[in-house]
């Protein structure tokens, strides 16, 4: 899924950056859609638009699609049992290109010569709009607005025999950054871009059948939940494919160095994931104790922002010998898609979300800890909020270096001229969001978190554009600021 244009949505929390989407496949599984329903509610924090599965019963595909959380989906045994088969693939949607609305939910069917193919896709091709003007002037006719549909054109369109060469040919014409699961009549095929940009991990399922009972998953934490034992990660650049004679690797790319989102750690993979071979929870542990090495104020107590921030500040306290205390109570009850009707409603909207806890902030020198600042707004908020709450000081700690570049491989992030740290210098944020102090992790310190001596400027080992302005891939749509990336005139309500 690509970048959606900053003016067309603002989330409410607009200090985070924004989920991807998660993907997950199963082959040779009783009751595979059931399974890939749980896999997807354990990938529910990458995309809480929209949800859908494709099945395939040996004969026939089934579909269901919708907009909405998956528990709103697929908790009917009645949709479930719409689904028959024992292959299937899901996907939950992060919306970034296009609105919200059913023809852009995947995965995406299309029927071939070859027969059936669903795809499910998390990341962003950065030459999607280039791409998809050349297929309209061949008469490919697009139904949808997000940039996985290119995908299935090129595959359309190629002239090779079988669908896996098929499948290649398309992926050697893209740019970008992307994980993706794919479905046909004869194999579940998981596929991650050369760099390795997006997660996708294979797992086994326990099944008496000799050679199947596999998945493809963004986490690991989706194997949890349907009993499944992590056997790898696919690796940067692979194809594989899983039919009834087990699991074969594909590399039709010239190897690259790995350049593995460094946000993934920082912040979108459920901490009891392991991403790359690290448990995210004890790099976000770590991350905090960076912190706390690199900037530590005089102060009381450690007081992470929730959810987000809660690792990052144990390691903190426990670094600068602080007390940890959950000074800031969040409200796991309050919708994504609240209604704010009136300023005066909207303005109040982060304690809907938020309510400090007095008796421990209270005439204390509080250290915030959190996981990034991005516009700024839903920041200066919480510090409000917890100066209100008779805080006799207040600083603030992120657990990431300032984001002073728009993210183009799949993470829903402003324009620059939107991010607080491309206008402002540390300062300056500070007294913006009204902070006694301010300080960031460094970004050789978060690389120390995830196990490196630090950044190789020359060969960085992660893609850190969001920090640092270098883009592993091509920006191809975006080089031009007059690029014209109209997807669709069709309106819908």
């Amino acid at each position: 899924m690509a970048m959606r244009p900053d003016h067309e949505f603002e989330h409410p929390d607009g200090d985070h950056p924004h989920e991807e989407c998660g993907v997950f496949g199963v082959w040779t599984a009783t009751d595979a859609a059931a399974v890939t329903a749980l896999g997807l509610h354990a990938l529910q924090h990458r995309g809480q638009e929209a949800a859908g599965i494709v099945s395939f019963d040996g004969e026939r595909f089934f579909n269901h699609r919708g907009l909405g959380l998956v528990g709103d989906n697929f908790s009917d045994a009645r949709v479930i049992a719409s689904l028959p088969g024992r292959a299937a693939i899901g996907h939950n949607r992060y919306a970034t290109t296009g609105d919200t609305v059913l023809r852009n939910v995947q995965p995406l069917y299309a029927d071939f010569e070859f027969g059936g193919l669903a795809v499910g896709h998390n990341g962003n091709l950065t030459n999607a709009t280039q791409l998809r003007r050349a297929l309209v002037r061949r008469g490919c006719l697009f139904q949808s607005t997000t940039d996985s549909e290119v995908f299935v054109h090129l595959i359309a369109i190629s002239l090779y025999s079988t669908v896996v060469d098929r499948l290649i040919d398309a992926l050697k014409q893209v740019q970008g950054a992307y994980s993706l699961v794919a479905l046909t009549a004869e194999a579940l095929i998981g596929v991650r871009d050369p760099f390795g940009v997006r997660p996708l991990i294979l797992g086994r399922l326990p099944t008496p059948a000799k050679d199947g009972g596999w998945v493809l998953a963004s986490e690991t934490c989706a194997l949890d939940i349907v009993g499944a034992e992590f056997v790898r990660d696919v690796e940067p650049g692979e194809i594989v494919v899983i039919d009834d004679s087990g699991v074969r690797s594909i590399k039709p790319w010239a190897k690259q160095p790995s350049r593995f989102c460094i946000f993934e750690y920082i912040y979108f993979a459920r901490p009891d994931s392991v991403v790359e071979g690290t448990p995210v929870y004890d790099v976000r542990k770590r991350i905090g104790a960076e912190l706390a090495r690199e900037s530590h104020p005089a102060a009381d107590v450690v007081v992470p922002v929730p959810d987000s921030g809660v690792p990052a500040a144990i390691g903190y306290a426990a670094e600068a010998g602080l007390p940890f205390e959950l000074g800031i109570i969040r409200n796991h009850y309050v919708g994504r898609t609240f209604i704010e009707p009136t300023d005066s409603i909207r303005n109040l909207g982060v304690k809907l979300k938020h309510s400090a806890n007095r008796a421990l902030i209270e005439g204390k020198r509080v250290v915030l800890v959190d996981d990034s600042i991005v516009r700024g707004t839903t920041s200066r908020k919480i510090v409000e909020m917890v100066r209100a709450a008779g805080a006799a000081e207040v600083h603030m700690r992120i657990s990431s270096p300032p984001t002073t570049h728009s993210c183009f491989y799949g993470i829903d992030t402003p324009e620059r001229d939107k991010l607080l740290a491309a206008r402002n210098d540390v300062a300056a944020m500070a007294r913006i969001i009204g902070v006694d102090s301010l300080a960031f992790i460094s970004i050789d310190g978060l690389y120390r978190a995830v196990g490196a001596e630090g950044r190789n400027p020359d060969r960085p080992q992660y893609c850190d554009a969001c920090f640092t302005g270098e883009y592993p891939i091509p920006l191809t749509d975006f080089a031009s600021p007059t690029n014209d990336r109209q997807l669709s005139l069709l309106a819908e309500g």
